[in-house]
């Protein structure tokens, strides 16, 4: 498909211009260029190009909310707001109980999606977890569960002294549908012994993600951007992810994830810039030619920022979200959650269609107030 009207006086875009219209992979020259092009307009058109091939002017959106059972870590990771040794202010386990009744009082017959993680708590037992997602499957059996990031699976396995695929069968059995795709941060040793030292390596990640999907579990992945890592950093990021979906195909959406730093011990660090926030949307489309979507994570990114994101490569927006606990910790200002007709405003005055979905991109139609799922 030809790109008419692409134009750019950065030589390196003409080249990767040449690239995107014969669908061609990028390398990591390519994802290098795009991040120090000077022309960024013309890298998200190039963005733009590629997701309106793959989507059109759809852009999805979910009803979900957000479930963190705990605050409790064992890890003191410099990137965090949210973690709390367990005799520490503010820290909080709930019983099992207590997380059924928090996913009630947020519950309608709109969700189709709990979102759940937490800390790595020292004392909580594999059972609590499994009881936990069996207690939510019985009393919302037609609720996606998608739970536990890579970090927190790793840390429950190595406690129970299970291997990786024995805990993600507990988690299967108890009624677990999919994995977020948290802890990611950024894979580099260098800059995980900076941010997030207490945490498995990025090998463990990727091979626990690996594990989950070969097991038919899907995942979403991430990368956290702007504290302390560099272009080489963040492209050796998308590569080694790209690498992964090349082999299991189980990843569903990136969600590049913008660090906010208050609270944390990086809070002498600057915020990121739209600039970086919309750039690094668009890198993500362009170099994620496996990955079927990209996210412009309207918590991170405020709303105003993800939806020119949608102009940038995002086809996703995320969701209703409800009481976010974790990035708000860290000094986000934007709303702890977002009514649908809100979501559905924004995507539309953006000049994009919105798409209500499930956790599996599967369209969810309305009907008054009941809702339907269309396969």
């Amino acid at each position: 498909m030809p790109l008419h009207g692409f134009q750019s006086e950065d030589p390196a875009l003409s080249r990767i211009h040449a690239k995107v219209v014969a669908q061609e992979r990028l390398d990591s020259a390519d994802a290098m260029a795009l991040y120090r092009s000077p022309d960024v307009l013309a890298v998200g058109w190039l963005a733009n190009s590629v997701r309106e091939r793959l989507h059109g002017d759809r852009t999805y959106f979910n009803v979900n909310r957000h479930i963190n059972p705990t605050n409790v870590c064992v890890a003191a990771c410099r990137l965090c707001a949210f973690g709390r040794k367990k005799d520490a202010p503010g820290a909080y386990t709930m019983a099992l109980e207590q997380a059924f009744d928090t996913a009630a009082s947020g519950y309608s017959e709109a969700v189709t999606e709990f979102h759940i993680v937490g800390g790595l708590h020292p004392d909580l037992p594999l059972e609590y977890f499994v009881d936990l997602i069996a207690g939510l499957k019985a009393r919302f059996p037609q609720v996606h569960l998608k739970a536990f990031t890579m970090v927190e699976v790793a840390y429950l396995a190595r406690r129970a002294k299970l291997s990786i695929e024995e805990t993600l069968s507990r988690f299967k059995a108890a009624g677990l549908d999919s994995l977020p795709g948290g802890g990611a941060e950024i894979f580099a040793d260098r800059v995980r012994h900076i941010i997030c030292d207490h945490k498995i390596d990025g090998d463990e990640w990727l091979s626990t993600a690996r594990t989950a999907h070969l097991m038919g579990l899907p995942s979403n992945a991430t990368m956290l951007y702007g504290h302390v890592e560099n272009d080489e950093d963040r492209v050796d990021h998308l590569l080694k992810l790209r690498a992964l979906q090349d082999e299991t195909g189980g990843f569903q959406t990136f969600i590049p994830l913008a660090f906010h730093p208050d609270n944390t011990a990086l809070r002498h660090l600057p915020r990121t810039t739209g600039m970086l926030d919309i750039r690094q949307i668009a890198v993500s489309r362009l170099v994620l030619d496996n990955f079927p979507h990209i996210k412009a994570y309207w918590q991170m990114l405020t709303a105003k920022i993800a939806q020119i994101a949608l102009r940038f490569g995002a086809d996703d927006i995320d969701g209703t979200v409800i009481e976010e606990k974790i990035y708000h910790d860290a000094g986000a200002t934007t709303p702890q959650g977002m009514r649908r007709q809100e979501l559905v405003r924004l995507i539309e005055a953006a000049g994009r269609q919105p798409i209500e979905r499930d956790t599996l991109y599967r369209p969810v139609l309305r009907d008054d107030l009941t809702f339907s799922i269309s396969i």
